[in-house]
C-alpha cells in the first residue's frame, strides 16, 4: 500500500495578507496548524478537540523549518499537502508543502510533539494512533 499524503484545500483571506495583499509569513504557522486538525479529524479519523479534551494529549509544534518560494495572495486557493517523513517513540516529522495551481508556495518540515496536557511533557504515540499515522508515513530518501 503507497502512502498518499493528506490534502486540503485553504482560501487566502484578507486577514492572511500584509497591506501588499500577500500572505504575511507567520499566518502560515497559522495555516499548518489548521492543516494538521483538519488532517486529525478528516485523515486520520481523530477528532481533535476529544483528544485534548477528553484524551489530555495535544500536539504542540516543537520545531519548524520553513522556505517561502513564492508570495500567495488574497482570493487564491493554496492547496496544502501532509506526509510523515519520520514517526518516533512521541514525536512525528511532518512534510508540508502548499501550492498554487503547479507552482509551490511554500514548504516546512514540522516536529510535533505529542504531550500529556497536565504536564507538558512528551508522552509515547497510543499503539491506536501510530497505526493511524502509519497510513501517511513516506520516509525521505537515504
Amino acid at each position: 500500500m503507497t502512502a498518499t499524503p493528506f490534502e486540503c484545500d485553504k482560501l487566502i483571506r484578507f486577514h492572511h495578507c500584509d497591506p501588499a495583499g500577500i500572505v504575511f509569513y507567520p499566518q502560515y504557522f497559522v495555516l499548518f496548524n489548521e492543516l494538521v486538525e483538519d488532517w486529525f479529524n478528516q485523515g486520520l479519523g481523530v477528532d481533535f478537540a476529544r483528544f485534548h479534551v477528553e484524551d489530555g494529549l495535544g500536539v504542540p509544534m516543537a520545531q519548524i523549518e520553513c522556505r517561502f518560494l513564492s508570495p500567495s495572495k488574497v482570493g487564491e486557493m493554496l492547496r496544502l499537502s501532509l506526509s510523515i517523513n519520520r514517526i518516533g517513540k512521541s514525536s512525528l516529522q511532518l512534510n508540508v508543502t502548499g501550492k498554487f495551481g503547479d507552482e509551490t508556495r511554500v514548504q516546512a518540515t514540522l516536529t510535533v510533539v505529542v504531550a500529556a496536557l497536565t504536564t507538558m511533557r512528551s508522552v509515547p504515540i497510543p499503539n491506536d494512533l501510530r497505526t493511524r499515522l502509519e497510513h501517511y508515513l513516506v520516509p525521505l530518501p537515504g
